[in-house]
């Protein structure tokens, strides 16, 4: 492990909660770039499946909607 990285990870135990929450996402990006995997957070995996139970009830969004999305993420 790099000095640099060592030194960093010596001051992490004492920063607030959130940013260490912000850096821990951080480092699943790197590593789920690295090994083409990404491991999803508990709070991940629940909007999911929120999401999965709004679709199957019927609450997705209509089409309007769809293509206005779409259009914001540069797709067209």
């Amino acid at each position: 492990m790099s000095s640099a990285a060592k030194t960093i990870l010596q001051q992490v135990a004492s920063w607030p909660e959130e940013d260490q929450e912000e850096l821990a996402e951080l480092a699943r990006e790197i590593e789920a770039r690295r090994s083409g995997v990404y491991n999803v957070t508990p709070e991940e995996e629940a909007a999911i499946r929120e999401g999965i139970a709004e679709l199957e009830r019927g609450e997705g969004l209509d089409e309007e909607q769809m293509r206005a999305f779409w259009k914001r993420c540069g797709v067209r």
